[in-house]
């Protein structure tokens, strides 16, 4: 709703300087916003500069100080000191003190000029030579305050036009405060499901839950959730449950709040029995953000929470991996354009942060019940728009909410580890770490902290001289992995520094860290797998990752090693073969490739037969291992570069064996073309199964990104 105002031919400075004069005769008090001396000249009584970089106001006062010249004078001054930014020389060797002592005495350049002849010395030669060019850099230096303009300030409104876009605009910058001023009063969104403030009911008195357990059970669908001691499902204590039957209502019902003088709540076992039959309903739709966790919670309580349910958090996710982060608070934001109450508003932060068991039920009461209403909201949002796309929809309703289940039995389930293995091998390990130590400190001829960048910087850098492979933006000499794994091809001390850091995360994430996460009630170690975390429809797993452990090294492989299986059972190990090169068959359609697998040869030593134009029984095994490279880095985009460091080639080998391989596969080049400009058209890929993977940056005029 601003206006924008463009005068061909005319300086911005012009029609801000005129713009000033005319609120300024009108009585208008003006704010100028400027790192520009020049305008000083425009301050007067209701007038001001604001530089919003240096953080300073300019009033007349202000213009004193900062150039002992009042603001009716700095037309004058730039004229004798000049302004390089404009190209004005002024007087030579004339500087900021020579300007204010001369208008300080004799009042104004004018005057200057009239006593030219009294000013001695080399700078009064200077000023006398630059008496003809003087009035020009006046003129030049003077803002026009005379500009004819369609609009005067008076017209100039700063009411939003359009506030629902208005809206969409601060939701997208995160202009929180904004945001909420300019919800207040009025509805924050166009969108029909939005809705500005949640009414919340605490429900403690026993006649009242029977009321709404009457009316849950009425309504086909219900949106609801735990609130709880601790994220660990395994050891979550229920403190409460909220539900929402209609956006904008939310239900708390507190069963744990254990403070001192705490009001009376219902009793846990009695509220959880009045649920189950409801939970337990395979016909009744229940809405949840991050179901699986409150199916943990519930299972801790015997509840088997069952049925045709949906998941606001997986359905943020499917509808775009990448669009944003798939948190309540984010989603709240971005969908409805509400910002929620968060859990640091209620339970505090840091150190300070208590329990939900321990907030005031009053505060945990509006939090939970707008948990529940969000939750509602945010499925009258998301329900309609998977509809609306058929593929999206069968990737939630028969790939992830089908999976909730299966993954919270998995972690229910946990992992059995053997405890005293890892903590022999713990201690392996520090003996090995304090040998490496010893030996870097031989070579490097003094101690010093191997985990320090900075010290291990002047080691290799500085003392031993070694050569510079790559700075920081800093400018400091890089010791990240890539840049030692290039030294250590050449330098002994690099390479033990890199052994030490595979061995030290290794104890500390895994031989250290296991033993002390297993649950003392079931004796096994218990993940979490999560579905919405990475962009392309990958689990993901945390405390402990358990996707992560390494196998290369004879370390990784012990560590495996402990994990096992009870007595009577066995842990199977089940692999695809081949499974990117048999995608890309099917995808591509190439006849080559799909006749190898037909025939079910071994594919890497067909493609090196393809490649090296050899028969396939002579193959050596080193062209076999390039073929494998090149087999799996072309399916991921790697360049020429990428496989000549990978197979110790001459880039011009690569490329030749590139050009090939496409020969031999046309197909395969096909697709992958056909991908790109797919993906450029319409911003996005799909799997075989329609789940889509965003691409916002694949327009960027930066070309990295």
């Amino acid at each position: 709703g601003l206006p924008l105002i463009a005068i061909p031919g005319v300086e911005a400075d012009d029609v801000i300087g005129t713009l000033a004069m005319q609120a300024s005769e009108a009585g208008l008090f003006t704010v100028i916003s400027t790192g520009d001396k020049d305008m000083a000249q425009l301050v007067g009584d209701n007038v001001i500069l604001v530089n919003t970089m240096s953080e300073t106001i300019y009033d007349r006062e202000g213009v004193i100080k900062k150039f002992e010249v009042a603001p009716e004078q700095m037309i004058d001054y730039l004229s004798l000191i000049g302004d390089s930014v404009d190209n004005i020389p002024g007087v030579e060797k004339v500087g900021p003190k020579t300007a204010v002592k001369w208008l300080q005495t004799y009042g104004s350049l004018d005057q200057i000029v009239a006593h030219a002849n009294e000013i001695t010395g080399k700078v009064g030669e200077n000023l006398r030579q630059a008496l003809g060019a003087l009035p020009m850099y006046k003129e030049l230096i003077k803002i026009k305050t005379d500009v004819p303009l369609a609009q005067h300030p008076s017209e100039l409104t700063r009411a939003p036009q359009d506030i629902a876009k208005l809206q969409e605009m601060f939701t997208y910058l995160e202009f929180r405060n904004w945001l909420r001023q300019l919800s207040d009063g009025q509805p924050v969104t166009a969108k029909a499901t939005s809705i500005n403030k949640t009414t919340h009911h605490i429900v403690t008195d026993q006649k009242e839950f029977a009321e709404w357990i009457g009316k849950l059970e009425q309504t086909p669908v219900f949106a609801f959730d735990t609130e709880t001691t601790s994220i660990d499902y395994m050891d979550a204590q229920l403190v409460g449950v909220s539900f929402a039957i209609e956006p904008g209502h939310g239900v708390y019902v507190p069963v744990g709040h254990d403070y001192e003088g705490a009001p009376p709540q219902l009793d846990r076992d009695y509220v959880l029995q009045s649920f189950k039959p409801l939970l337990e309903n395979s016909h009744q739709i229940k809405i949840s953000h991050n179901l699986k966790y409150d199916k943990e919670i519930l299972a801790n309580y015997g509840i088997n929470l069952i049925g045709n349910n949906f998941d606001t958090m997986l359905a943020s996710y499917v509808l775009n991996s990448v669009g944003s982060r798939h948190n309540m608070d984010a989603l709240a934001l971005e969908h409805l354009s509400k910002q929620t109450i968060t859990y640091e508003d209620v339970a505090g932060k840091g150190a300070k942060q208590v329990t939900f068991n321990l907030v005031a039920l009053d505060k945990a009461g509006e939090y939970a019940a707008e948990d529940a209403d969000i939750t509602m909201q945010l499925y009258k949002e998301f329900a309609p728009r998977l509809i609306a796309m058929p593929s999206l929809h069968a990737v939630f309703s028969n790939i992830e909410m089908p999976l909730v289940p299966v993954l919270a039995y998995m972690e229910r389930r946990g992992v059995l580890i053997d405890v005293a293995a890892l903590n022999k091998q713990s201690v392996e390990l520090g003996t090995e770490l304090q040998r490496l130590e010893q030996a870097a400190y031989l070579l490097a001829g003094e101690e010093f902290n191997l985990g320090s960048p900075k010290q291990l910087q002047e080691i290799l850098f500085t003392k031993l001289k070694l050569p510079i492979i790559e700075r920081t933006p800093t400018g400091q000499p890089s010791t990240g992995e890539p840049v030692l794994q290039e030294l250590a091809q050449a330098y002994e001390l690099p390479k033990l520094i890199l052994e030490h850091r595979t061995l030290s995360k290794l104890k500390s994430t895994y031989t250290d860290k296991l033993p002390l996460q297993v649950n003392a009630r079931t004796g096994r170690v218990h993940t979490s797998y999560h579905q919405a975390v990475t962009a392309t429809g990958r689990l993901s797993s945390s405390d402990p990752n358990l996707q992560n452990i390494p196998t290369r090294s004879a370390s990784g492989k012990k560590i495996r090693a402990a994990f096992i299986a009870p007595p009577g059972y066995k842990l199977v190990s089940a692999d695809y073969s081949q499974i990117e090169l048999r995608i890309m068959a099917h995808l591509s359609g190439d006849e080559t490739l799909l006749k190898f697998f037909a025939q079910n040869l071994d594919i890497h030593r067909a493609t090196a037969a393809e490649v090296f134009c050899v028969t396939p029984d002579d193959v050596s095994e080193e062209e076999r291992r390039h073929a494998k490279a090149i087999n799996f880095g072309l399916i991921y985009g790697m360049s020429a570069f990428g496989l000549a460091k990978q197979i110790g080639a001459d880039r011009a080998v690569a490329e030749h064996y590139i050009e090939t391989y496409f020969k031999r596969f046309p197909g395969v080049r096909a697709f992958m073309d056909a991908t790109r400009k797919v993906a450029n058209e319409q911003g996005y890929v799909e799997t075989l199964f329609g789940r889509r993977l965003y691409l916002p940056d694949i327009k960027s005029s930066k070309m990295m990104l």
